[in-house]
């Protein structure tokens, strides 16, 4: 007994569900390395970002309890799903790792910002646990999560081993290929989306919007980015904040405006 409770405690979630095959693999991928404790959404809730429940009520379902692993469904939204383990399961043990993903779609550049992911990360982040999200720049439903095997496991070990600084956690995003040609640690491209509403008429004589869009790179050329990484054959580990202080500009506006 003391020697299991000395495996790292994981709790992992997702913003495609229980079900997604994303998250599946990576269970698969860690099952080895510590005691998997999951809480994901019953369904697909990608783009909620960091948006938590205040309306409604949440609920968890267990799935799965096997030595090493159990698996619980949450009605709510990724961050939900953090929240509640953490209150519900982790009072007496707290996670050493908090893991999002592995997402169908990329969540590079400002897409992190709308990610459900990546909030899952941030969220371990403001709790002060060291805290990943991984993502595939794939978003078919029988994507092959395999190529990042060998990747999953060496972040996620080498932050077991020495932990993140206070404040940050890791993006990490995979480029769709059956080997990769190393790893970037890199910074997020400045990027934007256009054409983001479809409109269509109703037979009924109103509107119909759906949320789309074009994403467009707005530094092709710079080479420190997740994108560049990405679109040349890397996986971009981008270290990310929660404190979004614009230092710099702090600095200059204090001189301007302060007495």
């Amino acid at each position: 007994m003391q020697q299991e409770r000395q495996r790292p405690l994981i709790l992992i979630s997702n913003d495609d569900g229980y079900k997604a095959r994303g998250i599946n693999s990576l269970i698969n991928m860690l099952r080895d390395m510590g005691d998997l404790l999951v809480c994901a959404p019953e369904g697909p809730r990608s783009g909620r970002s960091c948006a938590f429940s205040v309306l409604t009520y949440i609920t968890l379902t267990k799935r799965i309890e096997e030595k090493g692993l159990t698996v619980y469904s949450c009605n709510g939204t990724p961050v939900d799903c953090v929240k509640l383990a953490l209150d519900q399961f982790c009072k007496e043990r707290k996670p050493d790792i908090i893991i999002g993903g592995i997402n169908h779609g990329d969540n590079a550049s400002v897409n992190s910002h709308y990610s459900g992911t990546v909030a899952i990360a941030l969220e371990g982040c403001m709790k002060y646990i060291p805290s990943v999200a991984f993502s595939l720049c794939d978003y078919s439903e029988g994507a092959d999560f395999e190529p990042m095997r060998d990747v999953v496991r060496k972040v996620t070990a080498d932050v077991l081993a020495h932990r993140l600084p206070k404040g940050v956690c890791l993006n990490v995003n995979a480029p769709l290929l059956p080997t990769f040609k190393g790893v970037k640690v890199c910074r997020m491209a400045y990027g934007t989306w256009g054409n983001e509403v479809v409109t269509q008429r109703h037979p009924r004589g109103f509107d119909m919007h759906w949320l789309t869009g074009d994403y467009t790179n707005d530094e092709p050329e710079a080479q420190d980015t997740d994108n560049w990484a990405i679109n040349n054959g890397y996986v971009a580990i981008t270290p990310t904040t929660i404190d979004v202080t614009a230092h710099e500009a702090m600095a200059e506006m204090k001189l301007r405006i302060e007495n």
